[in-house]
């Protein structure tokens, strides 16, 4: 499962390597346009929103494999190990939980709907819900890390 686990890792920094560079090279473009061509890009605003969203959503299943995610771990020291076991358990049940309510549930519902109505984003005209699919997406990676975490029991 460690296997898995790395693989899905490094897809995922390939993906965030590759959407953070086009989003550099996006704003620049927009730099550009605006203060030396005088005439700024339509759709540089829009797509910088967009790729942001991806970052940002793909960026919290990275940290999640990575077992890097911010973590108050106060109480957590000052119990037996036993008891610290129990409370990772406890944790991770409670994200998988709230990630399959939230990521999964809530985001396929935003992207069903949006591919529903149609939506369109204004300067790019894509399907809006293809700049929305990177949630429930999302949710998939961290809970399988998760679940990954649970049976292995690793913080």
């Amino acid at each position: 499962m460690e296997d898995i686990r790395d693989k899905l890792n490094r897809v995922l920094e390939v993906i965030l390597i590759m959407l953070l560079s086009i989003m550099v090279l996006n704003v620049s473009w927009q730099v550009f346009s605006r203060y030396v061509l005088g005439n700024p890009s339509s759709f540089t605003d829009e797509l910088a929103r967009y790729l942001m969203i991806w970052l940002g959503v793909l960026g919290t299943a990275y940290v999640s494999g990575k077992r890097l995610h911010v973590a108050i771990d106060i109480l957590h020291s000052q119990l037996s190990l036993s008891s610290q076991k129990t409370m990772q358990k406890v944790i991770f049940s409670i994200v998988i939980l709230a990630t399959f309510l939230i990521f999964i549930i809530g985001g396929s519902r935003l992207v069903y709907l949006s591919y529903l109505l149609g939506q369109k984003s204004a300067a790019l005209q894509i399907p809006l819900y293809l700049v929305y699919v990177c949630v429930p997406l999302s949710g998939a990676c961290i809970i399988f890390y998760k679940i990954n975490d649970l049976i292995s029991n690793k913080s």
